[in-house]
């Protein structure tokens, strides 16, 4: 279980300043595209204010990393079960995310079949 730990307070460590700067990303690109927006619309320009994805493509983004992530998740924890019996339990709360992200996938292919439809 010592090793666990180790495991966990490295994943942590290093976790979360990558976070951190994955939000700080986040927001410094949306300010930059507000303040690009402006600036065309003080010159004058139209600037058209569609999303950059439709719903169906953020379904599917969503779909995509969310079962990637499960797999990941679920494959880290069957390896640390060859070492640590009781892992098993951890590994199997990866179809949490596994089924949500199967669940986009399905809102993906339907908002595409009821545009196809219409």
């Amino acid at each position: 279980m010592d090793n666990l730990t180790g495991l966990v307070a490295v994943t942590m460590l290093l976790g979360m300043p990558t976070a951190a700067f994955a939000m700080y990303t986040f927001y410094r690109v949306r300010k930059l595209r507000s303040e690009e927006r402006m600036a065309a619309i003080a010159r004058g320009i139209t600037v058209p204010m569609a999303p950059d994805l439709t719903e169906a493509a953020r379904s599917r983004r969503s779909g995509i990393l969310l079962v990637a992530g499960a797999i990941g998740y679920m494959i880290t924890f069957t390896l640390i079960a060859r070492v640590e019996p009781d892992a098993w339990i951890a590994a199997s709360f990866g179809a949490i995310p596994l089924t949500v992200g199967l669940g986009f996938f399905l809102d993906s292919a339907l908002i595409r079949r009821d545009l196809r439809a219409s």
